[in-house]
Order: C-alpha cells, then structure tokens, then sequence
C-alpha cells in the first residue's frame, strides 16, 4: 500500500464513519478498485480507532460527566446540589444511570449480532454492500419523518426498550452497506429518543463496539505491519482522525436540523450506479 492510498482510505473512513454513508461499505469498493481487498480486517479497525479519538475529544465533556454519574453511583454519594449538566444523557444522577445502563444492554446486543454478522460477511456478495445503500437510506427516510413530528420533551433517561432497538440497528449496521451512525440514530429517534439527544447516544454507544471490535481483531496485528507497512498504518490513522472529527462537528449541526434524508439523496443514485457498474 502506499502513502498516498493510505490517506485516501484514512480520510474516507474519517468521512464516512460518522456521516451516515456507510464506513465499510466505501471502504469495500475503494479497495476493490485500488486492487487492495486482501488488506487484514484489523487494517480498517485501526482506522475506526482513530475516528474513536475524535468521538473522545469532541464528545469529552459528555464522556466525563457519564463516568462522574457512575462513580457517584457506584460509591453511593448524592447528587451535588444545583449542578448544571449539558448532558442530555446525564441531565439528573437518575437519568445518567438510567443511561449507562442502556449502554450496557445497547453494546451486549450489538456484540451479540455482530457476532452473527461476522460469519456472514465474507460470503456476501459485493452487490450487497449497494443493497445496503438503499436500506441506509430507507432507515434515514423513516427517521427524518419522526423526528419532524417529535416534540422535545423532558429528558429522564434511555429506557431498556429504546437501548435494545438501539442494539438491534447497530447490530444491523455492522453489515457492509448499512451505516453504523445511520442505523443507530434511526434506531433511537423510532424508539422515541429526542433528536437532540439521538445523536449523542450513537456515537457513545460507539465506543465499546468499535473497541470491542479492535479486541476481537487485536491476534492480527503482525499482519497489518507486514502488509500495510508501519508508515502508511500511522499516516492512514492520522487522516482519518482529522477529517472524522471535522465530519462529526458537521454530522451534529444537521443531526440538530433534522435534515438526514439528505444523505439518501447521495446513496440512493450511488446503490443504483454500484449495482449497474461495479457489481
């Protein structure tokens, strides 16, 4: 692999990871026509290790006030009196428990389907990645319609039935094709979660996926050296950090405007082409 190719890939992964697109489905096709589809798994989780950096840094103050709830939770001390939380998530001490929880059931079911999805996908045919286009788009369709109608109400926390449907799409978007942001954000606003928060939640939820992920993965890392070599790994890395915090700022802004249906309007035309030209 060269350079220049590593920044590409790092750079599309950045975009896409968090713009709901699809990460692995881009990735699937860039590879297949720079004639790089035998790059180990492990290569692509790197790069979803460094947009994790960016969801850290952007999303640090709510990733901090999560651990202050559990801490205060787990070592049985009250809420601090008149305390200010720009955390939806963790508006109240009870909210914020009720949400790490949701977490938890959120990230077990993801890990459980990701599992199932994990076995499949290497016999899935590369059709399957445009196919996958279209039930983004139908998922960010759905998902505009509802939170047009939403109204924002007082936030108590993610409940058990939101956190499970959540899982259940995040599970869905670990398919080549189905963006992960996507699914999971749809997921959330068909459960009822408010716009404002349905975004948040997505990219939190990420954090133990991709990291349990980059786990499951961690026993090929001499193949990544060997094959993508030391230099282009770092480099691909850094561009996908930068251009994924960028693409994440940008994702927020139209997440809060409720204007997802615009990304159908690009995958829509892009499954169609894949399905006539590539596949």
């Amino acid at each position: 692999m060269t350079l220049l190719q590593s920044i590409l890939l790092g750079a599309l992964q950045g975009l896409t990871e968090f713009l709901p697109v699809s990460s692995s489905g881009h990735l699937k096709i860039v590879q297949a026509i720079f004639g790089l589809e035998d790059l180990p798994l492990l290569f692509d989780v790197f790069l979803h290790l460094s947009t994790l950096l960016a969801v850290f840094i952007f999303f640090r103050k709510e990733i901090c006030e999560f651990f202050a709830v559990l801490f205060r939770w787990i070592g049985k001390k009250p809420e601090p009196q008149n305390r200010i939380s720009e955390n939806g998530l963790c508006a109240t001490d009870e909210a914020g428990r009720r949400s790490i929880i949701a977490v938890l059931i959120t990230t077990v079911i993801t890990g459980v389907l990701g599992i199932v999805t994990s076995k499949l996908i290497p016999d899935l045919p590369f059709a399957f990645v445009f196919i996958g286009f279209f039930v983004t788009s139908a998922f960010l369709i759905i998902s505009a319609i509802l939170s047009k109608k939403q109204k924002e109400t007082e936030y108590t926390g993610i409940t058990i039935k939101q956190s499970i449907l959540v899982g259940i799409f995040q599970g869905i978007g670990t398919l080549p094709g189905v963006s992960r942001s996507g699914s999971t954000i749809a997921g959330a606003l068909f459960g009822g979660v408010n716009r404002s928060l349905a975004g948040v939640y997505s990219f939190i939820v990420s954090i133990p996926a991709i990291l349990g992920a980059f786990v499951l993965e961690a026993k090929d890392l001499g193949e990544v050296t060997s094959n993508v070599g030391v230099l282009p790994l770092v480099v691909g890395c850094l561009a996908s950090f930068a251009v994924g915090y960028f693409a994440l700022a940008v994702l927020m802004k139209i997440i809060k405007k409720g204007k997802l249906e615009w990304f159908a309007a690009y995958l829509i035309p892009a499954g169609i082409l894949g399905l006539i030209f590539l596949a």
